[in-house]
């Protein structure tokens, strides 16, 4: 497995679950390892018997449990101190009220922080560390094989926290059969009573009975306020597969549905609509959807990732820090991690939650059907994370949430929503969002200070206002089927009702001259589409440089926006029903002569990239007497080579976008490896990320 040698300790522990003892006959009996051994073995436990219906469960630390079996009985609590590996060569199935990954042996009933006085995991050797296991990295779940993990709500446990699975320091890791496509678009329209897709790539992996979802292509009009069924218009279809063929007559693959579609999903050239498969073998879930619904966390300085898992009926509908899936206030504690190839899917709050945590990556995820927003960066002070070739598909209004880190967020319903844009987002799609497909908001305020405390390449934290910070990467994105915007760039959030413009070109100007973006340090926006949409772009800053935006079938390609000290190349729109650019405005701020000596009236083209690459390891796994190594890098500028352990890595996608290297290390011995990455300005990232890998069989 892999360890970041940063870790050095634990989250401390707070929300208590179980309500306590009161109304209740007896306290529910604690079952605890023995030893190491299957869980269908009474001799794995104490009480010689195995955990049962109602039980409270403990894994003590040292203790390697293997979980073997298809259980419906609920066990209340599962508390991991040392390992729980589920089988990877048989079904299996667990339901469980908490779920929880730590340190301690005195069973505690929390499901949203950690209460307990941990070990520092950075002392600890990697295989004594508290882990959960449902697959690892390159040994996931066997093809033909399922692991499903059901979370249920028990009385007697707080209703706000639980059900839930929550690692607090140790490793989590879920890993289901990859797949090479989990999204793809189509190639030819397909009408309304078709029941036949034709995708343009080979759907490798999908198979007969998985769940898919057809993105919808035509926008809602009917009104402007937030009120209204907005699930109910939406055209985004759900299906069965039936089979998958090789490629036919039409140059495409052929995709049969289960039963015809209700509307017509268009496609013609760079504008088409997506199919995404939504099955994976190893799944976790709200046993009671309509109910109280759980969630899951990692905490600083835990470790795992996520691959080809399927998280579904989670989320607690508008409360703060329940979310489907949730990286909470780890820092760069757990830089390298990833969710890669998931689905997560009716989720009543987000589908993935990056809150004060640095250097993720998140590609090939499937998003659909979401409250509020869909993929979120909580609070400002994200840097370094890569969001990639992603899909965000019908995102439902929400409403504010208590006590919420960005208190100005109506949560109205963006793809992928953000307060901080030193991030990389590549090659994302979104369709068919309440609001927006893609949200930069910040803005000074009472109760929000924008300047916060930001990672520096040398690992310090420094005040800096992150409405200013420029994109690492913002490139190849797309959204579509949008009742209102494409994407907003800190401009305004639209009135519940009517458009008072007087109001809103004041506090546009106003907040556009607060923060004004340095010269040579603007908004990249390169190759940008958007399609069937009221507004395509929205830009409420100076500093902007759309490097190509193709816009089509909407009402306006560039509105109401603030154009002082931006650049615009490369625009094509078609099919639009207002203009192209629709009441441009200026902030009213004149340059002083200090400022333009600077470069204040030098253009946009003059982008000065200062800043060093960020390079992440999200696996390193052994093939024998070798170690592959793969990650990814996030940088402005193009990358000229990555090191691992002195040697260069080869480029297996763009520009480092992602890359590996083999190595050779003898199966018995552990192994130190070390990446980062020079860019062609010169750049030299000058910390690594540098991880271990165990020994085989550890």
């Amino acid at each position: 497995m892999l360890r970041d040698l940063t870790r050095r300790g634990l989250a401390a522990l707070a929300v208590v679950c179980w309500a306590g003892s009161s109304g209740f006959a007896a306290e529910p009996l604690l079952v605890r390892s023995a030893r190491s051994g299957a869980w269908s073995a009474k001799e794995t436990w104490e009480q010689g018997r195995t955990p049962g219906a109602g039980d409270r469960v403990v894994v003590r630390a040292g203790h390697h449990v293997d979980y073997d079996v298809v259980s419906e009985e609920v066990v209340r609590l599962v508390q991991i101190a040392g390992t729980l590996e589920f089988a990877r060569d048989r079904d299996t199935r667990l339901e469980a009220g908490l779920i929880t990954i730590t340190t301690s042996e005195e069973p505690s009933e929390d499901g949203f922080d950690c209460h307990a006085a941990m070990k520092d995991m950075g002392a600890m050797q990697d295989a004594s560390r508290p882990a959960l296991l449902v697959g690892r990295p390159g040994a996931p779940v066997g093809a033909g094989f399922s692991a499903l993990i059901r979370l249920h709500y028990i009385e007697g446990m707080d209703r706000l926290s639980c059900p839930a699975i929550v690692c607090c320091g140790g490793r989590m890791e879920f890993h289901g059969q990859p797949m090479p496509h989990t999204w793809l678009k189509i190639r030819q329209t397909a009408d309304a009573g078709a029941s036949t897709l034709h995708v343009d790539e080979w759907a490798g992996g999908w198979k007969q009975g998985d769940h898919v979802i057809v993105t919808g292509t035509r926008r809602q009009r009917d009104g402007r306020g937030v009120g209204g069924d907005f699930l109910a218009g939406a055209q985004t279809e759900e299906r069965r597969i039936v089979g998958v063929s090789p490629r036919d007559f039409s140059g495409g693959y052929p995709v049969k549905l289960d039963r015809p579609l209700a509307f017509s999903h268009f496609a013609e050239g760079n504008f088409r609509a997506e199919v995404a498969n939504l099955t994976r073998n190893v799944v976790v879930e709200s046993a009671e959807p309509a109910g109280v619904r759980g969630h899951t966390m990692y905490h600083r300085k835990s470790a795992g990732s996520i691959s080809y898992a399927e998280f579904r009926h989670l989320g607690k509908l508008h409360e703060k820090g329940r979310y489907s899936i949730h990286f909470h206030l780890a820092g760069e504690t757990m830089r390298g991690s990833s969710v890669i190839g998931a689905s997560i899917w009716d989720s009543h709050n987000r589908w993935i939650t990056i809150h004060g945590t640095d250097a993720l990556v998140v590609r090939d995820v499937v998003g659909y059907k979401s409250v509020g927003h869909g993929f979120f960066l909580e609070s400002g002070s994200e840097v370094n994370n890569i969001l990639d070739h992603n899909l965000a598909a019908l995102v439902l209004p929400g409403k504010t949430q208590n006590e919420q880190e960005v208190p100005f967020d109506p949560n109205r319903g963006a793809g992928f929503w953000w307060a901080n844009s030193q991030n990389s987002f590549t090659r994302n799609v979104a369709a068919e969002c309440a609001e927006y497909g893609y949200r930069f908001d910040v803005k000074k305020t009472e109760d929000y200070n924008p300047v916060r405390q930001i990672r520096q390449p040398d690992g310090t934290l420094a005040p800096k206002d992150v409405r200013i910070l420029p994109f690492v990467r913002f490139e190849d994105n797309e959204a579509h089927t949008m009742k209102f915007f494409c994407l907003n760039l800190r401009g305004v959030t639209r009135p519940d009702r009517g458009l008072d413009f007087y109001s809103q070109n004041e506090s546009l100007s106003r907040e556009a001259v607060e923060a004004r973006p340095e010269p040579g340090r603007p908004f990249w926006i390169r190759n940008f589409r958007g399609w069937e949409a009221n507004w395509a772009t929205h830009l409420g800053t100076t500093g902007v440089f759309i490097d190509g935006l193709d816009v089509f079938r909407s009402d306006v390609a560039v509105w109401r926006s603030i154009m002082d000290g931006s650049g615009f190349r490369r625009m094509t729109t078609k099919d639009m029903r207002v203009n192209d650019i629709h009441n441009p405005m200026s902030s009213g701020y004149a340059p002083t002569r200090e400022e333009s000596e600077r470069g204040a009236f030098r253009g946009l083209s003059s982008f000065k990239d200062d800043m060093p690459p960020t390079t992440v390891i999200t696996s390193a796994v052994r093939e024998g007497n070798l170690v592959r190594v793969r990650g990814s890098v996030a940088d402005s500028s193009d990358i000229k080579r990555v090191l691992v352990n002195g040697r260069e890595a080869t480029s297996t996608r763009g520009s480092f976008a992602e890359w590996e290297a083999v190595l050779e290390a003898p199966s018995g011995a552990a192994l130190e490896v070390s990446a980062g990455a020079e860019d062609v300005q010169g750049h030299v990232e000058p910390r690594p990320h540098v991880v271990d890998v165990e020994p085989a069989g550890l």
